[in-house]
C-alpha cells in the first residue's frame, strides 16, 4: 500500500471517530413547523464519487422537488459525475465537488468546504448515516433544519425496504417532516431517473440501429463488474449460449462494454462502447431488456425506462436491488441457468 493510501485509511478512521456522534442529540420535535412553500434552498450531501451512489440520489432529489415546489437544490458530492447526472434537472443549481483524491488536491479540497460555508440554506439533508464527510458537511452548512440521516428503528420495522440505499433517506425525510407538520404522502418512493431527453433518446436509437441493422427487438448484456461482483467467463459463456438458443432468433443480443473495454464473452456479440454517461443512458433506454451484474452500469440502467434484470451473487439485494416498473434484481446463487432464462422471458413479455 502506498503512503498516500495509508494516510487516507487513517484519515477515514479518524474522521469517522470524530463525526459518528454529530447530530445524534438533535430533538426534531423542537423545530418550528415547516411550510413547504417557504422552503427555497435545500442542500443534499452525498460525498461519494461512484456512479451508482450518485444515481441513487436522484429519487431523493425528486422527493425534495415534489415536497418543496419553490426550492432550488445544491449538492455536496465527490468527483465530477453529478453535473453530468443532473444535467437535465433545472432545480439543481450549485454542485460542490470534492476532489476524488483530496491529498493530491488539498487546496481544492479545503476550497470546497469554504464555499459550502458561504451560502445559507433552509434545509440540509445527509443521505447516508455512516458517511463522515456527509455528517460533517451537514454540521458545517448554515441551515435552519438539519437532517443527519440517523437510523430510525420504527421505520426499519415498518418497511421491508427501509435499508435500500436509494430509499432510506426518503423514508427518513418523510418521518422528520411529519414531526414538523408535513403529512407523509404515503406515495411510492420515486425511482432512479437520469432524465434522458428527446435528443439523447433519438441519438441512442440511431446508435442502436447502426449496430443491429434490423427491426428485431434487442436484449443488451453487460458482462463486467468490479471485484467479486464480476461473474466468470464460464458463467457468462453459459448465459450467452442460452440467450442465443432461446431468444437469438427473435431478438438481437448485443453487449454493452465497460470503460475498461473488456468482455466476459470474448466479444462474441455485437458490442457498443462509449465513455459518455448520457449517451449510454440514451442507448440503454432504447433496449427492450438490459441484463447486468450489480454495478454502476446496473444503476444507470435503473435510471432509464427500459426493463432491467440486475444479477446479484455477492452484494445485498435489500440494499441495492433495482426497483420500479419492469426492474428486478435476482440472486443467481439460488437460480439455475434455465430459471434465469425463464426470468428473461417474463421480463420480455
Amino acid at each position: 500500500m502506498s503512503l498516500l493510501k495509508e494516510v487516507n485509511v487513517i484519515r477515514r478512521r479518524v474522521t469517522k471517530g470524530l463525526t459518528k456522534n454529530i447530530g445524534k442529540t438533535i430533538d426534531y420535535t423542537k423545530y418550528d413547523p415547516i411550510d413547504p412553500l417557504t422552503v427555497k434552498r435545500v442542500l443534499i450531501s452525498r460525498p461519494n464519487n461512484r456512479l451508482g451512489n450518485q444515481l441513487m440520489m436522484t429519487p431523493l432529489v425528486h422527493e425534495v422537488i415534489d415536497t418543496f415546489p419553490n426550492c432550488t437544490i445544491d449538492l455536496f458530492v465527490r468527483g465530477t459525475l453529478s453535473p453530468i447526472i443532473f444535467e437535465n434537472y433545472k432545480e439543481v443549481e450549485t454542485i460542490y465537488n470534492l476532489p476524488k483524491k483530496p491529498f493530491k488536491h488539498l487546496l481544492d479540497y479545503f476550497g470546497v468546504w469554504f464555499k459550502l460555508k458561504r451560502k445559507k440554506y433552509d434545509m440540509v439533508i445527509n443521505v447516508v448515516q455512516n458517511s463522515s464527510s456527509g455528517r460533517l458537511s451537514t454540521k458545517v452548512a448554515r441551515a435552519r433544519y438539519k437532517f443527519f440521516g440517523e437510523k430510525i428503528e420504527l421505520l426499519e420495522k415498518q418497511y421491508s425496504d427501509y435499508n435500500h440505499m436509494a430509499k432510506n433517506a426518503i423514508y427518513n425525510l418523510r418521518y422528520y417532516l411529519n414531526m414538523l407538520g408535513i403529512e407523509d404522502k404515503k406515495t411510492a418512493i420515486p425511482v432512479l431517473d437520469i432524465k434522458v431527453n428527446d435528443k439523447e433518446l433519438a441519438q441512442g436509437k440511431d446508435l442502436l440501429d447502426k449496430l443491429v441493422k434490423n427491426d428485431k427487438k434487442t436484449i443488451g448484456i453487460y458482462t463486467f463488474a468490479t471485484g467479486e461482483k464480476c461473474y466468470s467467463e464460464e458463467w457468462w459463456a453459459n448465459v450467452y449460449e442460452r440467450l442465443m438458443q432461446r431468444f437469438g432468433t427473435e431478438y438481437n443480443i448485443i453487449e454493452v462494454l465497460p470503460v475498461e473495454n473488456v468482455s466476459q464473452i470474448a466479444f462474441k456479440a455485437p458490442s457498443y462502447y462509449s465513455k459518455d454517461i448520457r449517451e449510454i443512458a440514451g442507448f440503454l433506454q432504447n433496449l427492450d431488456l438490459f441484463i447486468c451484474a450489480d454495478s454502476g452500469m446496473m444503476h444507470l440502467g435503473s435510471a432509464v425506462t427500459s426493463p432491467l434484470i440486475g444479477l446479484f451473487s455477492v452484494t445485498d439485494l435489500n440494499m441495492y436491488t433495482p426497483y420500479g416498473p419492469d426492474k428486478i434484481g435476482i440472486d443467481t446463487r439460488k437460480m439455475s441457468y434455465d430459471q434465469i432464462m425463464d426470468q428473461v422471458q417474463r421480463s420480455l413479455n
